[in-house]
């Protein structure tokens, strides 16, 4: 597995994500790049440009009750509340202020709201936060739960993002696959890496990666 590659983003030059080339199998798919977005996630500075980067897509009339964080975004999640909250969007909330809230999720990779989080959720405009959307499985999942929940999905944004639209909603990106023209994401059955007997690099996931060899 080769060293990685720092990417600032085009619009955004504070924003930098770190790139790897290699063979990465993740829950949905296979794919040529992983993303490492940890410093991004973690670091105070760097999760605050991104913040600030993703607040800027929406306009003052927009209403986010919740923001609902996937893929370990809590803390760009918690920067993106006070940077909307300061940009003038609205909250139907009690509060006037805007839940952060990490989901739990079921062996079948559901979401689940337990009773004293469907609050959240039931009547709320909810914003989708996600580190990275390739297939947009994860993305359907989670806006079918917050359907069942009695939630509203007003919004969908990712550090990168593959498909530019689910469900009808636009999904609002600092990194798009125009930004790393070569990445590639298949199947399982139908990977290319695969069959032309490329080794896999590592298994990887939301919290990191794991090389096998």
């Amino acid at each position: 597995m080769q060293s990685y590659t720092k990417m600032r983003s085009r619009k955004f030059p504070d924003v930098i994500m770190k790139v790897i080339p290699g063979h990465f199998v993740t829950p949905n798919s296979h794919i040529n790049y992983y993303i490492d977005m940890t410093t991004m996630k973690t670091r105070q500075s760097e999760a605050k440009a991104a913040a600030r980067a993703m607040a800027s897509t929406y306009a003052a009339t927009t209403i986010v009750d919740t923001i609902v964080c996937m893929d370990g975004m809590e803390v760009i999640g918690a920067y993106l509340a006070d940077e909307l909250t300061q940009a003038g969007i609205m909250s139907m909330n009690a509060h006037k202020t805007i839940y952060v809230y990490s989901p739990e999720f079921d062996n079948r990779g559901q979401m689940i709201f337990r009773e004293n989080s469907e609050m959240m959720i039931k009547g709320k405009h909810v914003l989708l936060l996600l580190a990275s959307a390739t297939t947009g499985q994860t993305i359907l999942r989670a806006g079918e739960s917050i359907d069942y929940y009695g939630g509203t999905v007003v919004g969908i944004t990712a550090i990168f993002s593959v498909p530019t639209k689910i469900f009808g909603q636009q999904v609002h990106s600092l990194y798009k696959i125009q930004d790393l023209p070569d990445y590639r994401s298949y199947t399982a059955s139908d990977c290319k890496m695969c069959k032309d007997h490329i080794p896999i690099d590592a298994i990887c996931n939301s919290f990191g990666y794991s090389k096998l060899h």
